[in-house]
């Protein structure tokens, strides 16, 4: 099912696009710009679905033979943009797939809907081809602009759409999907939610990941030992991680999160809002040793390692740089 009712916050977006849908004043085209996974695909899957669907309403019916060939992606006038060369979408994917084929009527439906995922990957170019679209739209076109960096976009292409900003979803709505929906245990959750940071998509594939437990058990077990290891045996749990499947940037979230949770408790003396509870025993021991600035200096070296690496930094040479600043301090 793909409904406006699925999506976990996100009321302005919903209510905007709702009211564009009831009055039946829709724009010719929407920037929907959020950090990776927040949900920006499925938005715009249920406003297609819902723009397409022969009952009319502000949701997809889910029923009609429109929306039950959307839901299995096989609607011909919902029209995904595809690009062959992974970062880049060129100006002849433009040409081809929106400017070549705009013209063309709708073969079944009242409108013909463009959905482009990661748009900020157009080339200046292919921005500049996609304007003429943008400036004489057939009454028929809907062009869905999906961006995780908008910063990339001509600010002439901004200019000729809505734009729609996906906001921080609240840790309580999360938590309570993840509990209710994915029947995900209470603890588990909360190590989710603070991961997540707002973000629903990360969240679920964060609770769903196998390779996850086996992350935070890596990188846990590391910094409750880290005294203890020698260079060599810390090298080579690093090695470890590149292993699983999951961004090594999670790695390091982690790693963020225990010592926030060590901060906290130096702090405040109060197991209640520490996100790693399971670990109490060691978090108090980390605590007890270590400075604030200590901790302040660890949390700082964290993030430049994330910048580091952002920045195609050797891998190895910017972990092992972090280790020490965690053996020094931590």
């Amino acid at each position: 099912m793909a409904g406006f009712y699925n999506v976990i916050g996100q009321e302005q977006i919903k209510e905007h696009l709702q009211n564009a849908l009831s009055t039946r004043k829709i724009s010719h085209a929407y920037i929907i710009n959020g950090e990776k996974s927040s949900g920006k695909g499925f938005i715009a899957k249920v406003f297609a679905m819902a723009l397409q669907c022969e009952k009319g309403g502000t949701e997809p019916c889910q029923q009609c033979h429109s929306c039950r060939q959307a839901l299995t992606d096989n609607q011909p006038d919902i029209i995904r943009i595809t690009h062959e060369k992974p970062n880049t979408i060129s100006v002849e994917d433009i040409r081809k797939q929106i400017n070549g084929d705009v013209a063309i009527k709708p073969y079944s439906s009242p409108y013909k809907v463009y959905i482009m995922e990661d748009a900020d990957k157009m080339t200046v170019q292919a921005q500049n081809a996609l304007l003429k679209t943008l400036e004489e739209p057939p009454e028929y076109a809907v062009i869905l602009l999906l961006t995780s960096n908008m910063n990339a976009l001509l600010p002439t292409v901004l200019s000729r759409c809505v734009v729609l900003n996906m906001k921080p979803v609240s840790d309580r709505l999360i938590k309570k999907y993840l509990m209710e929906e994915l029947q995900v245990p209470d603890y588990k959750a909360e190590v989710c939610v603070a991961f997540a940071r707002g973000n629903v998509g990360k969240a679920k594939a964060l609770a769903t990941s196998e390779d996850f437990e086996n992350v935070k058990a890596e990188a846990l077990g590391l910094l409750k030992y880290i005294q203890d290891l020698d260079l060599a045996e810390i090298v080579t749990d690093i090695k470890r991680i590149t292993e699983y499947k999951l961004d090594v940037n999670d790695y390091l979230d982690i790693m963020a999160i225990w010592y926030r949770d060590v901060l906290l408790f130096k702090a405040t003396k109060d197991a209640n809002h520490i996100v790693f509870r399971e670990e109490l025993q060691s978090i108090r021991r980390v605590a007890d040793r270590s400075s604030y600035e200590g901790i302040e200096k660890v949390i700082k070296a964290l993030d430049k390692a994330k910048s580091r690496l952002n920045a195609n930094v050797n891998f190895e040479l910017t972990m092992e740089l972090l280790m020490w600043e965690i053996r020094e301090n931590g």
